[in-house]
């Protein structure tokens, strides 16, 4: 299955919750699910019951949509986070946290995990010296993210750098704004994410 190509606003609206997938836009009055706050497509007048696979599939459904996961990477992450000593839900969504698209959003030098991807697929990002154009290269403790040469002589690495000095970085991140450079100092703790769904209902959706 291909990734969605078409208004991402729509996705919040089927899924009922804003996932704020647009960036700055969607805290804007622009937001198209502060309008409508309902389902795309024809209105009915009566009210359907959600089963509790349903509700599941839901929860995951918002998952895949604020990483920007396909179904087969998001099945190969919930695996690798049952092999793993901890709670799997914690372990999910700290493995999709530590993906370098999102990594790099959460730095400040994208608006949006979208435009991260795209960043990071048109090599301007280096992870620890080399080049790295894989968005969901998953990092680890220690690792160090720049910007390659072809990126740092970009338009929009100028744009970047003028605002990145004033955005908040999540404490288990730090950014050094002048070398425009990022270091991961741990793995995220669940609490500080602000996950806008429930890993432990993904994990309910999976073991069934």
């Amino acid at each position: 299955m291909a990734r969605n190509t078409g208004p991402v606003c729509r996705v919040c609206r089927r899924l009922g919750d804003k996932l704020n997938l647009k960036g700055e836009r969607c805290f804007t009055p622009k937001c198209a699910f502060e309008h409508r706050p309902y389902a795309p497509g024809q209105r009915s007048t009566r009210r359907r019951k959600i089963s509790d696979r349903g509700l599941q599939l839901r929860e995951k459904q918002k998952a895949r949509a604020v990483y920007g996961v396909l179904e087969r990477q998001f099945r190969n992450y919930y695996e690798k986070a049952v092999g793993r000593r901890g709670v799997t839900g914690a372990m999910l969504l700290r493995a999709l946290e530590m993906r370098l698209d999102n990594v790099i959003y959460r730095l400040g030098f994208a608006d949006s995990r979208a435009q991260a991807r795209q960043v990071v697929s048109h090599g301007h990002i280096s992870v620890n010296g080399r080049k790295s154009a894989i968005p969901s290269h998953v990092l680890k403790t220690g690792d160090v993210v720049t910007w390659t040469q072809r990126g740092s002589n970009s338009e929009y690495f100028k744009l970047v750098k003028e605002q990145v000095g004033g955005k908040s970085v999540p404490s288990w991140l730090s950014l050094d704004a002048e070398n425009m450079s990022g270091r991961v100092l741990a793995p995220p703790e669940v609490e500080e994410i602000g996950a806008k769904f429930k890993p432990a209902t993904i994990v309910e959706y999976y073991s069934r």
